[in-house]
This record gives C-alpha cells, sequence and structure tokens, in this order.
C-alpha cells in the first residue's frame, strides 16, 4: 500500500500536517462502519478495509521516519533500521555525549539542564527534516545521504523519547 495514494496526497517529504489530517479525517468519515451499514456485505467489508488502509497511511505519513522511508520505497530504495549507511565518527561522538548528559540530568534531576538537551534535540530534528525535505525536492537524490539523516532522525527521535520519561519522572 503507497500511503500517500491511500491519502491521495501528492507524494513529497514536506507537507502540510494540517491538510494531512484533514484530509484523513474527511476519509475516515466517508469510510465510517455507520455510513454502510445498509449495504451489502462485500461494501461493508470493501469499506472497513479501505479505512483500515486509510489509517495506517496516516499514521506512515506523520511520522517523518516512516514518510522518508516511504518515498524511498516509491523509488525501489529499501530502507529500515539496520539498512543505513554506518554513521560517522563525529555522529556517534556526539551521541555519546548526549547520553551520558541524559544519565547526569536523570540522576541530579537538573529540569533546566534536560530542556536545553531536548531544545538541542529539537533543534537538530528541525534541521534534519529541513535537510531531508530538500534531498527529496531535488530530481536526483542520493539514497545514501537520505538514509543517513533518517537514522539521524530515529536517534533523535529515542532521545527526545527518553527525555520525555525523564521529564515525566522529574514533574
Amino acid at each position: 500500500m503507497d500511503p500517500f495514494e491511500a491519502l491521495g496526497v501528492e507524494p513529497a517529504f514536506s507537507l502540510d500536517l494540517g491538510l494531512l489530517e484533514q484530509r484523513h479525517r474527511d476519509l475516515s468519515r466517508a469510510l465510517h462502519p455507520d455510513r454502510h451499514a445498509s449495504s451489502g456485505v462485500a461494501e461493508r467489508r470493501m469499506a472497513l478495509g479501505r479505512a483500515i488502509e486509510v489509517n495506517e497511511a496516516f499514521r506512515t505519513l506523520k511520522d517523518p521516519v516512516r514518510r522518508a522511508e516511504a518515498l524511498l520505497a516509491r523509488r525501489g530504495v529499501a530502507s529500515g533500521e539496520g539498512k543505513e549507511p554506518a554513521a560517522s565518527p563525529a555522529f556517534l561522538l556526539e551521541v555519546m555525549e548526549r547520553r551520558e548528559a541524559l544519565a547526569e540530568v536523570r540522576q541530579s534531576k537538573d529540569q533546566a539542564a534536560l530542556a536545553r538537551l531536548i531544545g538541542e534535540v529539537g533543534g537538530e530534528v528541525a534541521r534534519s527534516e529541513r535537510t531531508l525535505t530538500e534531498q527529496f525536492a531535488r530530481a536526483a537524490h542520493e539514497s545514501a545521504e537520505i538514509l543517513k539523516h533518517i537514522a539521524e532522525l530515529r536517534y533523535y527521535r529515542r532521545f527526545l523519547e527518553e527525555a520525555a520519561s525523564i521529564s515525566d519522572e522529574l514533574f
């Protein structure tokens, strides 16, 4: 299933998430089981199957990592965790330093330091997403470079999830 086709949106990394949500809501409303209650079994089953596709497509496209992977799949490029090129030593060092800082924050319960780390990584997420937008917009793109940025986004997402967990513990 191509999530862009399922939702009827232009295949692009840069999507208006508000419009995407509206499209999902409109399709969900049209495919809701109550609208097909008086229809035949086959039509109800088809509407339910289509509703499931629409929901999965929405989950895919609202997530930048999964959206990038869907775009690569359209271009015949295999992606997914473990299929990215090896991270650079500089990035690995950055990861290690941020992990250590996060561990220190957990230990010290320093809310200001946690907020600073979240802000820094949030900035990196925005930078990676801008870079991916630019790379996907080019007619000729370098898949290995795109895969590298997808891997970075995965790391940033995990980091922010862990930071949110620590934030929950602190408050």
